[in-house]
């Protein structure tokens, strides 16, 4: 009897070790696995962007006259019929290559007309022409080329602008024609159709916008606990039902940069900018090296959206009171309710007191900018939170993981971001909805006073999100409340894995 009890014994110490180990496997497997795995009709259109004479009366645009075909004959190597395939790859250009002739570009000139379009399309009757680099879309032109060699779109579709005039009017404002207060967008790209439709009919050079503008109504179910609180009230305007829905106004931006002042407003040198974006695209844009006359490049990363509540004339009037929120992109919380940071707490906060100051007879802004994972891509976000979870998740180290991972806390560089103000016509700020000293210091180096900062309220910070804010807090993010020492950061812990009530 003694024998079989010390033979169970054995045995139920050879499975505890087995279990143990198998433990300690999975746990290695699964860290392995962690690291491994906008206007009415074409004239009002044009009538917006037309600079004034001295006397204060608009000066008409008139799109130069193009050289004719036979002035401009294209080489033998970007010659090619329509629908028909040429099986020669051009892998770049040069300046004063035999029929390589841009279309004018003068970024920064008052005048449309002398500013010249946006031409960046590599069609047979636009590639010659081509004044920018890169292509239409952003993060989506990949998809649009998977869609041409696929064949469900044709290489030789013309889009129809019909009905498609942006929503409301916008500008033009002083800052549109200044250099150096917008070098990230193209401040006509939402008329580039209309007002270089002569480019497009006389030349068929492909043009298109990279700014949209529409309108719309926005749901979100915690707007409607909003209106039942009495937080928002019920004007059946802007707030048009009891269930808070929002009538807004949206601006959708795709990026173009002018390299020259990109490169300023970074403090670096052009050629550096160039090169970077060369080699560290994999060689993607070989003309940031071959084509130094080209100056303005469409980047294939993601825009930003505007959101506008109220009258978007109100936006530009240093009159009334202005409330603005500028948000990047977290989709896990913003859109499906993570609550390991504040991002979706605050836009909505954003979005609720933007209504309420254009309620009030100012206006309400927010921005959205596609800017993942602080701009480290959400792949980078979750190795970061795996990081996090499978150790101590504490204040103290919060910053430290992503260095560790990423090389950085932060690439989201807001010094391109004040941009989007100078083309909405913003020259101050009464109420910024930011903690942000990154997006702070970014709006007043150009120019644009904040005259209120508005921390997110406590009650609206989720438990698990406190390691998130009070790390932030302490690296320098406005508050008004407490800022915490190195060693109380170290007690603020976030929940594990494992601290879930079922």
């Amino acid at each position: 009897m003694s024998d079989n009890t010390e033979l169970l014994a054995k045995l139920l110490a050879a499975v505890t070790t087995i279990q143990s180990d198998q433990k300690a496997l999975a746990s290695a497997v699964d860290a392995i696995n962690g690291r491994v795995n906008a206007l009415a009709d074409v004239k009002e259109l044009k009538d917006a962007a037309r600079p004034k004479t001295p006397d204060g009366t608009k000066k008409q645009v008139v799109v130069p006259e193009s050289p004719s075909n036979e002035e401009r004959a294209p080489p033998s190597e970007v010659s090619q019929p329509a629908q028909k395939k040429n099986s020669r790859i051009i892998l770049t250009t040069y300046p004063g290559q035999g029929g390589i002739d841009p279309v004018i570009m003068n970024w920064g000139e008052r005048d449309p007309a002398k500013r010249g379009p946006v031409v960046v399309a590599r069609g047979s009757q636009t590639v010659r022409r081509r004044n920018a680099i890169g292509a239409h879309g952003g993060s989506y032109s990949i998809y649009h080329a998977l869609a041409l060699a696929i064949n469900e779109l044709k290489a030789d579709h013309k889009p129809d602008f019909t009905n498609t005039e942006p929503a409301a009017t916008i500008g033009p404002f002083p800052q549109w024609s200044d250099p150096k207060k917008i070098v990230a967008m193209d401040p006509y790209g939402h008329l580039a159709p209309w007002l270089y439709k002569d480019y497009i009919d006389k030349e068929g050079l492909e043009i298109r916008p990279t700014i949209a503008v529409t309108k719309a109504h926005m749901r979100l179910p915690e707007l409607e606990r909003s209106v039942q609180s009495g937080r928002l009230q019920v004007d059946g305007k802007i707030v048009m039902n009891e269930s808070g829905e929002l009538a807004v106004t949206k601006f959708a931006v795709e990026p173009v940069w002018y390299l020259p002042g990109v490169a300023e407003r970074f403090g670096i040198d052009e050629g550096a900018l160039r090169r970077s974006l060369f080699e560290n695209t994999g060689g993607s844009f070989p003309e940031l090296i071959t084509r130094p006359d080209i100056k303005v490049f469409l980047p294939p990363i993601g825009g930003l959206t505007v959101y506008c509540f109220g009258d978007p004339a109100k936006m530009s009037d240093p009159n009334v009171k202005l409330a603005l929120r500028v948000h990047d992109e977290c989709n896990g919380s913003d859109v499906f309710g993570s609550d390991i940071c504040t991002c979706r707490p605050y836009l909505l906060f954003g979005i609720e007191e933007a209504v309420r100051e254009a309620q009030n007879g100012g206006s309400g802004v927010v921005i959205y900018f596609r800017k993942e994972g602080r701009a480290l891509g959400e792949v980078t976000k979750y190795l970061v939170y795996n990081a996090r979870k499978r150790g101590v998740d504490r204040a103290s180290e919060y910053f430290k993981r992503t260095e560790n991972i990423a090389g950085v806390k932060d690439m989201r560089f807001q010094a391109l971001m004040p941009d989007i103000l100078h083309w909405l016509g913003i020259t101050k700020i009464d109420r910024m909805l930011s903690m942000s000293n990154m997006k702070h210091d970014a709006i007043v180096e150009q120019g644009i006073p904040i005259l209120e900062r508005v921390p997110i309220p406590d009650e609206m910070i989720p438990d698990d999100s406190r390691v998130e804010i009070d790390a932030k807090i302490h690296a320098g993010y406005f508050t008004t409340g407490k800022v915490l020492s190195m060693e109380e950061l170290q007690a603020v812990q976030g929940r594990a894995w494992e601290d879930v009530d079922h």
